[in-house]
């Protein structure tokens, strides 16, 4: 097949031919007769949790549905879109999803798979909204999976190990309008002292920072508002000062790539995200890594990082905090905690950014740090996976008896769940 990367550009997949079905029935076919096969969304992992020495099936030409039922508050969608693609159809019938991230370009089957997550205090990841899905399993055939049921649980975040999705239901909330102002400057004292307040002070909340001179360059405050707009944003906050035009999370990028700030009201999915949709995301070439703790330690865990930045912030083109809300999902980071992530967005240097992880994960390790499954890490082993994960060997189990022929295992689960 032609050389394939992921959207960053540190993976090149290893897949020997690439499909694109463009029907359930197609996509059967092929993962029935392959004997290795991993699903392909948009490419945004920096891990190769989706690479395959066998086969790669793309699932961005499968049927595009976006059912909405409004009784139910349910929207049924086709696995391979973008969350950018749904978005405004259920806006249509007057409803939202409970969380965005801060990328619209990515598919809801691999965000949830990956347990990528938004942000927001009290707002669960991605893979919370979903109530039920449908899947090809390694013999071909169809099995659908709902919440309540004894497998959901551990299906959801599965990582692609037990089969190719093809269509989710997600959970849906009345349609909400939001307004972003972005602050800068926010002395780290201030930050770290008010951690919860500042957190907590909008339906979403993202703290960026280089971890150089100062601790948080900006901070994204997304706060839920009347549709007819609310008391004027404060223009300082917190020893920050408010923007005086569109910023970008990574200096010199230009601010119009994102979504509308300095106080503007709109709907619910024009401002959850950082970026528009048109736009290429972030900076393109780049690696990501991200580590969750404790919502408990946040601040432990920030002056942890503060005080070894020197050792990793050289790499850094930004960082970026948020919190997620405790889930049950098996392999989610968030599973059973309420949790804070530490976002790194790197320049594009592997060899000096393997370096820089290492620093991160022995910085984080007192606290129990789990890292995102879709980016870079370097650590932890199977064992201390265990630990993270109280349902670690449930999950073994539950990938063993869908796949019990190892069709959708790949080096990334060899590595990280061994038989």
């Amino acid at each position: 097949m032609p050389a394939e990367s992921n959207w960053g550009g540190n993976v090149a997949f290893t897949a020997r031919r690439l499909h694109h079905p463009e029907s359930v029935a197609e996509l059967q076919e092929i993962v029935a007769r392959a004997p290795r096969v991993r699903a392909l969304g948009t490419r945004h992992s920096f891990s190769t949790v989706a690479d395959t020495d066998g086969e790669h099936v793309s699932t961005s030409r499968l049927p595009a549905v976006i059912d909405v039922d409004r009784t139910e508050r349910t929207a049924t969608v086709g696995s391979g879109l973008r969350f950018g693609e749904i978005v405004r159809a259920i806006d249509e019938a007057g409803l939202a999803l409970h969380n965005l991230g801060s990328l619209p370009h990515i598919s809801v089957a691999g965000a949830c798979a990956t347990g990528t997550h938004g942000s927001g205090t009290g707002r669960r990841s991605l893979a919370g909204a979903v109530r039920g899905m449908t899947m090809v399993t390694a013999d071909g055939e169809l099995a659908e999976i709902r919440r309540g049921e004894a497998d959901f649980d551990g299906s959801v975040v599965a990582l692609g190990a037990l089969g190719v999705v093809t269509r989710l239901t997600l959970d849906l909330v009345p349609a909400f309008a939001v307004r972003q102002t972005v602050y800068e400057d926010m002395p780290r004292e201030e930050f770290r002292e008010n951690f919860d307040a500042v957190m907590s002070a909008g339906y979403s909340v993202s703290g960026f920072t280089r971890w150089r001179e100062r601790a948080v360059d900006q901070v994204w405050l997304k706060e839920r508002v009347e549709a007819d707009g609310a008391e004027p944003a404060p223009r300082t906050w917190f020893g920050a000062t408010a923007a005086d035009g569109p910023r970008h999370p990574i200096p010199g990028m230009p601010g119009t790539h994102c979504t509308p700030q300095q106080g503007l009201v709109g709907p619910w999915y024009a401002r959850l995200p950082h970026f528009r949709l048109e736009f290429t995301p972030s900076s393109g070439e780049e690696i990501q890594s991200e580590f969750f703790v404790d919502r408990r330690d946040a601040v432990a865990a920030f002056d942890a990082l503060w005080q070894v930045r020197e050792r990793f912030s050289s790499e850094v083109l930004i960082g970026e905090i948020r919190t997620v809300a405790a889930d049950s999902l098996w392999l989610s980071p968030a599973y059973g905690r309420d949790s804070v992530a530490f976002h790194f967005t790197w320049a594009p240097d592997a060899e000096a950014v393997a370096r820089a992880v290492r620093v991160v994960e022995e910085a984080l390790r007192p606290f129990s740090a789990r890292p995102h499954w879709g980016k870079l890490f370097t650590a932890p082993s199977p064992d201390a996976l265990r630990e993270l994960y109280p349902r670690y060997d449930d999950f073994r189990a539950l990938a063993a008896r869908f796949d019990p022929s190892g069709v959708f295992r790949n080096a990334f689960m060899r590595e990280h769940f061994p038989d």
